[in-house]
């Protein structure tokens, strides 16, 4: 079988083995120390200025904001102190026309404008008790979750690097995005106080950090979905690189934002196959986020596609073909339409990867049944699922793979293991659409976790992966928590 054995051939290619991993994870290490000690590194390691993760007990009633691309989302959280809590929301879409505005004045108006009109809907009595208090102890401590690149200043200070996802208003570049909005805000006499400028991915490490069961918080928040990023406390004696603005350093650690996508744009480590270089090649970026590149939900069914390419114009193969309907157990001919997404850049879902991965039917229908509706593959014959099948494991495999070397580095930088039990284990919260929805994802991570040095079997057992939700709603609610307490120990 010529399909068998090329598919074998382009499996093993996207084997990431034991030997790789443990390679991956020191190199990891050192890309971290690196950022830790300097600016302008693959791994930039940014600090942001929050010295503290909750434990569950916090309560109180915090705002959110949330701009991480089309959509703008508000709401409110009131923190029960038990680890629970209850969330209120509305979320409106961007006008496309303030998406590249003349003024950042006018993004940031329409901004605070959704702000008044939630905090009328929602919290009228509050809203008109607090508008009418002479002093600011009463507003609303806010946490502004912005998903683009900022140059963090202080906990709630940040001027804006770039626009990213459509958004381009040049005016805004450089300025600090909480005063932008402050201004906005104070313009209508809102009780509201801009508390913290927030990253998605520390909101996820804040909001695991207050739900997990355990008495210890979480020491990583990461995300596997779109993109992929992490954020960990840190010892801030590990900290060399000079930080300019104002922090707490009483407890000894901050949390850091590691801007992992970008590990190792060098390829010191990395895999590298003929379809992640095509991948790179044919992207907004080349030789940059190449970490991102080959292990988030963006980029993965490119990869796949790009392969899968390989096999239909392999003349040696029928892939996807038939010459005639005897080789087909649907006794039908396999056609692939020519306006089949297969041929298009980013035609092929990553979700189609989750349905081969959790179909085990012996005949693979429901994996055919969408290849035939999503693709255009008409009929398409078992043995072209099941190389289909084949890659899309061994590609979503080596992702997690790739994933476990990120977890281990940082549980190992943390020191945690030595002290974790199997009862009070390290905690680490993830998110996103991978972890959520990819099949057995999570197993795969452990798998590989218990082939690191340093980890192994035993330390597996004492490392917890949950699911952390929303950390640009609760956890930006949590940092605004700690802002405050820092403003109060500041003027106390």
């Amino acid at each position: 079988m010529a399909l068998e054995a090329e598919t074998a051939s382009i499996v093993a290619k996207f084997d990431y083995t034991e030997e790789d991993v443990n390679k991956g994870v020191k190199e990891f290490l050192r890309q971290m120390g690196e950022g830790l000690e300097k600016d302008g590194t693959s791994m930039s390691q940014i600090p942001t200025y929050v010295t503290a993760v909750p434990n569950g007990t916090e309560k109180g009633l915090y705002m959110a904001v949330d701009l991480g691309g089309t959509n703008f989302r508000v709401c409110s959280i009131l923190l029960n102190g038990d680890t629970t809590f209850s969330l209120t929301y509305s979320k409106v879409a961007i006008p496309k026309e303030l998406m590249v505005a003349k003024t950042a004045e006018e993004l940031f108006a329409f901004l605070a404008k959704q702000i008044e009109v939630f905090l009328q809907t929602h919290h009228e009595e509050h809203f008109a008790n607090a508008r009418d208090a002479s002093s600011e102890e009463h507003f609303f401590r806010l946490g502004f979750t912005f998903s683009f690149p900022v140059q963090q200043l202080g906990i709630n200070k940040g001027t804006l690097i770039r626009w990213t996802k459509g958004f381009d208003i040049p005016d805004a570049i450089g300025k600090d995005v909480c005063a932008l909005l402050q201004t906005e805000i104070d313009k209508l006499k809102l009780p509201v106080k801009v508390a913290a400028l927030v990253n998605d991915t520390v909101g996820t490490l804040m909001a695991r950090s207050y739900s997990s069961p355990g008495k210890a918080g979480a020491v990583l928040g990461a995300i596997f979905g779109t993109g992929t990023n992490g954020a960990y406390v840190e010892k801030l004696a590990n900290l060399k690189k000079p930080l300019s603005g104002e922090y707490d350093k009483s407890t000894g650690e901050m949390v850091i934002n590691t801007e992992w996508g970008s590990f190792d744009n060098q390829l010191n480590v990395l895999p590298n196959t003929p379809w992640d270089i095509a991948l790179d090649k044919a992207s907004v970026n080349p030789g940059i986020q190449m970490y991102e590149k080959r292990v988030s939900g963006m980029f993965l069914g490119e990869i796949l596609r790009l392969a899968l390419l390989d096999l239909v114009k392999n003349d040696k193969v029928s892939f996807f073909r038939d010459e005639n309907s005897s080789s087909n157990d649907w006794k039908s001919t396999t056609t692939i339409a020519p306006e089949s997404s297969i041929y298009k850049q980013w035609g092929l879902d990553t979700s189609i990867m989750s349905v081969a991965a959790a179909d085990n039917t012996p005949e693979l229908s429901t994996l055919r049944q969408e290849l035939d509706s999503h693709l255009h593959v008409y009929s398409p014959a078992i043995d072209d699922a099941q190389a289909f099948k084949a890659i899309a494991g061994a590609i979503g495999r080596r992702s997690a793979r790739l994933s476990a070397v990120a977890i281990a580095a940082i549980v190992l930088q943390t020191g945690g293991l030595s002290t974790a039990t199997e009862e009070e284990p390290i905690d680490i919260g993830v998110d996103g659409s991978l972890v959520e929805h990819y099949p057995y994802f999570r197993d795969m991570i452990y798998e590989a976790l218990r082939v690191i040095d340093g980890v192994g079997e035993e330390g597996a057992k004492r490392i917890r992966i949950g699911i952390a939700k929303d950390g640009s709603g609760v956890g930006a609610a949590l940092i605004a928590l700690v802002a405050a307490g820092m403003e109060k120990s500041k003027s106390g």
